[in-house]
């Protein structure tokens, strides 16, 4: 993999992975555009204990142009110019034009409306896109293996400098993809968030884990891996350094994870070989998740890749996938309304072990 960096017309970062193009000199860009604006801030929830991110900025954001408008495509004649100057690429990576969060917001005051019960920051951070091809037609599954691993090659390099950027705490490669989900723009892509706080799913994690450790001395993604592998009702496939199944307690209509049996904290603690078996796991994964529904069509799907936070609590947990699909059934999606919206109770209509041995009817 060859790795070209480059400045886009309003000084965002650009950077090129190469797996196939054999030399990059990146052509400028000539856009007339003007600095990206932002003014994102964090407002603390002291009914749950949770920051949330106010960025009012991102309505004006791009949302489903034709295809011949893409601005993940590549900048070719005939067409508008592109995020991407360059004629043709492999993956790429750039700062998003419309971050929730990003480096030198100016500061805000420390209390809404001058009243300590609600403290407020600025969304200090970084929020990047990733995208997987140049082609706007193709899908992460379709990727071939050798692709796929230069997306995890990406993952690690960024996640490695995203970490050392000052005020960050968490680092979350992840994928939305389909209209359903609330996609904007339809090119296979994904995104890269590094937040300036542990996320509530990941510090929810870290509490369990911490009071797993005190009560048994172990690892607790260790035995759930161990315990899914014994169990082996809910295993979609097995390797030398991954397992991927589906969890006991699955809350979406069609959910697996994806975890190593080692404890490494995140992508860029991955070995050569892990990463290559990934690479081939994962594009399986998704495969089976395209095909789940057979005539219906691939379905909407997030891909979320759980890091250990970048400082405390990195020997509490591990890296890991979880991808899930809000579709129930062909036509029918699974919609959080009372029970999960309102009250945060889920309820699956999906037996995990018959999504299990589904994902694993359709594997080729």
């Amino acid at each position: 993999m060859r790795r070209t960096t480059a400045r886009m017309a309003d000084g965002r970062e650009l950077i090129y992975f190469d797996d196939v193009t054999p030399e990059r000199v990146p052509p400028p860009d000539t856009r007339d555009l003007p600095q990206v604006q932002t003014g994102s801030v964090m407002r603390y929830d002291v009914l749950t204990g949770e920051w949330v991110a106010i960025a009012a900025h991102r309505q004006d954001r791009t949302f489903l142009p034709p295809a011949d408008a893409c601005p993940l495509c590549p900048t070719r004649p005939g067409r508008p110019a592109s995020e991407i100057p360059a004629s043709d690429y492999d993956v790429v990576v750039f700062e998003n034009r419309f971050p929730s969060f990003a480096q030198g917001i100016a500061d805000v005051p420390a209390e809404v409306d001058g009243i300590p019960l609600w403290p407020q920051r600025p969304a200090t951070g970084r929020c990047e896109v990733v995208c997987f091809t140049s082609d706007h037609n193709s899908s992460f599954g379709a990727l071939p293996v050798s692709r796929v691993r230069t997306v995890i090659e990406a993952w690690a390099d960024r996640t490695a400098a995203l970490s050392a950027l000052p005020g960050v705490k968490q680092v979350f490669p992840f994928e939305n993809r389909g209209t359903e989900i609330g996609v904007t723009l339809e090119h296979p892509h994904g995104q890269i968030y590094a937040y300036p706080f542990v996320t509530p799913r990941t510090g929810q994690l870290l509490e369990q884990a911490a009071e797993h450790r005190q009560r048994t001395g172990r690892d607790l993604l260790g035995d759930v891996v161990d315990a899914e592998r014994k169990a082996g009702t809910r295993v979609v496939r097995e390797g030398e350094h991954f397992t991927v199944f589906v969890p006991a307690a699955a809350r979406w209509p069609v959910e697996a994870h994806l975890v190593p049996h080692r404890p490494v904290p995140d992508f860029p603690a991955l070995t050569d070989e892990e990463r290559t078996e990934l690479a081939e796991l994962y594009r399986d994964l998704l495969h089976r998740f395209e095909v789940y529904f057979e005539d219906a069509g691939p379905p909407p799907y997030i891909a979320g890749w759980h890091q250990a936070p970048v400082h405390a609590g990195r020997d509490l947990t591990r890296l890991h996938l979880r991808l899930f699909s809000l579709r129930r059934a062909p036509g029918k999606l699974k919609y959080l309304a009372g029970s999960e919206s309102g009250a945060g109770a889920w309820i699956n209509d999906a037996l995990p072990e018959r999504i299990a041995q589904r994902l694993r009817e359709v594997g080729p």
